[in-house]
């Protein structure tokens, strides 16, 4: 847009606050703005000798017109350019890189209700935590939690009725001590209920209620003379306060805050994010933002406020920041923090993000000198956090119609490239009818028997085409070679592409874009198609031995001969009486040909 365009109707502009968006040919929004004053602050674009950067130049270029929305007040602009960003993705504007999809602990709304990790939220009144940065933190919170307290791992639809009719029996669970068995009723819907309020408390690192709760407890069964109940919760209460000096706490008195810091070099910013509740640090976690045009540290930094407090579903009523920025909402308090337990927060936080930019920077070095295989191995390494390269990986899969002719094939990439001399055809043997599971046992079992027979290397990493009904049909043939724990598995859906880990119901998503989905795609594709390949090959030769078979005096021998020799019926039909004979002695041969020249 020329600048004489823009004084043309700069005067139409409104002084109030709102957002102010560039759009350019074809209707594209090329970036998104808010503004106390939009005319004054689009008219700092055009008139007022801003345009240092090369990138700013090229946006005032190419945008055609300049839309706007006024809004009640700043804080209003501020999550309305947010949630516009978010949404429509403009080419200028800074985003927040993370496309993890994290895990939530969810209190699922039942009677008895249990807890469990997902990744899932579904809106049936069920509360969920988190989400939560880690899972292995959300395990081992899950480990506290079932060392402390009688949760059900149960899948069982308690209701007062099923418990009346006895339904139920008591598991292995109750037998160990680690479940009241609320199924046949020796714990009662309170009883559990007031666990689970405990159970909240601690998940909100608000400790001194379920310490109390566990001591006043462990009195009761004192007083009642049950020692041994008494002993059992002193216990508790040791693991409970062992798990809280394990919390890194800061200040008792600091309850409930968010803090952020933020360092920068010349193309990222990288923002931390620290967790705080009853003085303890829940959780971390650090996102980078790729500079755009020329955003100041404190827009940035505002932005990314907003962007981790509604991801991370926060409702602190405190925020702790290094600099000045803008209030970005109206009923939360912003400390600039100095000095004191709130800066020692600050200093960690700007740790954590220099360590991030640290790690980003000898990252972007080495893949500077990385072959693209080496690169894309990293990247498997990273996505599917596993512990080791990649380097050598193989791929079941199985193929029948209706049970008939059922084969499997095992595919194998080196360096993250097909290795087709190691490709290997399966033929099932010990299974009848369209079982895939059993079949998929079959083939990993005989796979790996043999390679641990003939001392031949194992893969680093094992792909099973499917879901997870596949990967535990696996999974038990690697337990029967005594191999687990010693070479990586997953599963890969194939609707979703969503993969599966051993022990671990919920599956996880990596980034369509990602060169390491494509890699697990294409040895899926390659395992697909070589067991299709295969099995259309041996129903086409079945069909051949059956028409063979009605030849008098062709016995199993002949038909080999001629199936290694011409490949296909039609190959046979088409041969002379000569070519015949070269396969076969004359009398064979001028049977099959008068079979075939009466056929015509």
């Amino acid at each position: 847009m020329d600048v004489e365009v823009f004084k043309s109707f700069q005067p139409s502009l409104p002084v109030e606050p709102g957002i102010y968006k560039f759009i350019g040919e074809d209707e594209k929004v090329l970036y998104v703005g808010k503004a106390k004053n939009i005319r004054s602050r689009v008219s700092s674009y055009f008139i007022q000798n801003k345009l240092t950067s090369s990138r700013l130049l090229l946006l005032t270029k190419r945008a055609v017109k300049i839309e706007y929305t006024i809004v009640k007040n700043q804080y209003d602009a501020l999550l309305l350019e947010n949630q516009l960003i978010k949404q429509l993705k403009p080419r200028y504007n800074i985003l927040l890189k993370d496309d993890k999809t994290y895990p939530y602990l969810c209190i699922k709304k039942e009677p008895f209700p249990r807890i469990f990790l997902t990744r899932r939220k579904i809106e049936d009144g069920s509360e969920y935590l988190g989400p939560y940065p880690s899972v292995s933190r959300v395990r081992m919170i899950m480990e506290q939690l079932r060392s402390i307290f009688h949760i059900r791992t149960c899948k069982l639809n308690l209701t007062d009725k099923s418990i009346q009719d006895k339904k139920f029996k008591v598991c292995l669970e109750y037998h160990i001590g680690k479940c009241l068995a609320p199924c046949v009723g020796y714990e009662t819907q309170i009883q559990y209920n007031e666990t689970i309020r405990q159970v909240r408390n601690m998940l909100r690192a608000n400790f001194a209620p379920v310490v109390s709760y566990l001591k006043t407890t462990m009195s009761e069964h004192a007083m009642a003379l049950e020692f041994e109940k008494a002993e059992e919760y002193r216990k508790k209460v040791a693991l409970l306060e062992d798990f809280q000096s394990k919390s890194q706490v800061v200040n008792p008195k600091i309850t409930d805050v968010d803090v952020f810091a933020i360092c920068e070099n010349e193309d990222v910013f990288f923002v931390n994010y620290l967790k705080v509740m009853n003085g303890a640090i829940i959780f971390t976690n650090t996102v980078t933002l790729q500079k755009k045009l020329d955003e100041t540290t404190e827009e940035v930094l505002s932005y990314a406020i907003i962007d981790l407090r509604e991801q991370f579903k926060s409702e602190s009523p405190e925020i702790i920041v290094p600099i000045e920025i803008e209030q970005p909402y109206e009923n939360v308090l912003v400390t600039v923090a100095k000095a004191g337990d709130k800066k020692g927060l600050i200093d960690i936080a700007l740790k954590n993000a220099l360590h991030f930019k640290a790690q980003h920077i000898a990252q972007n070095e080495a893949t500077r000198h990385q072959t693209k295989e080496q690169r894309i191995l990293e990247q498997l390494k990273s996505d599917l956090r596993l512990n080791n390269l990649p380097f050598h990986m193989e791929c079941f899969d199985n193929s029948n119609i209706q049970g008939t002719n059922p084969v499997a094939s095992c595919v194998v990439f080196k360096n993250a490239k097909p290795s087709k001399k190691d490709y290997r055809h399966f033929n099932i043997k010990t299974v009848d009818g369209p079982n895939d599971f059993a079949s998929m046992e079959e083939v990993v079992y005989r796979r790996y028997k043999r390679l641990l027979d003939d001392e031949e290397p194992l893969p680093d990493l094992i792909i099973i085409d499917g879901g997870k009904g596949q990967l535990s049909a696996a999974l038990k043939s690697l337990e029967q070679l005594k191999l687990m724990g010693k070479i990586s598995i997953i599963s890969i859906a194939k609707k979703l592409e969503e993969i599966y880990y051993p022990g671990d119901s919920v599956p996880m998503h990596i980034n369509k874009k990602s060169e390491s989905l494509k890699v697990l795609q294409h040895i899926r594709n390659e395992a697909h198609r070589f067991a299709i390949t295969f099995h259309r090959q041996k129903r086409s030769n079945n069909s051949l031995k059956s028409n063979l078979e009605n030849i008098d005096g062709i016995g199993e021998k002949s038909m080999q001969l001629l199936l290694k020799h011409f490949k296909s019926e039609k190959k046979i039909k088409a041969a002379t009486l000569q070519e015949l004979t070269e396969v076969l002695e004359a009398k064979r041969a001028k049977f099959v040909f008068d079979y075939y020249q009466q056929k015509q």
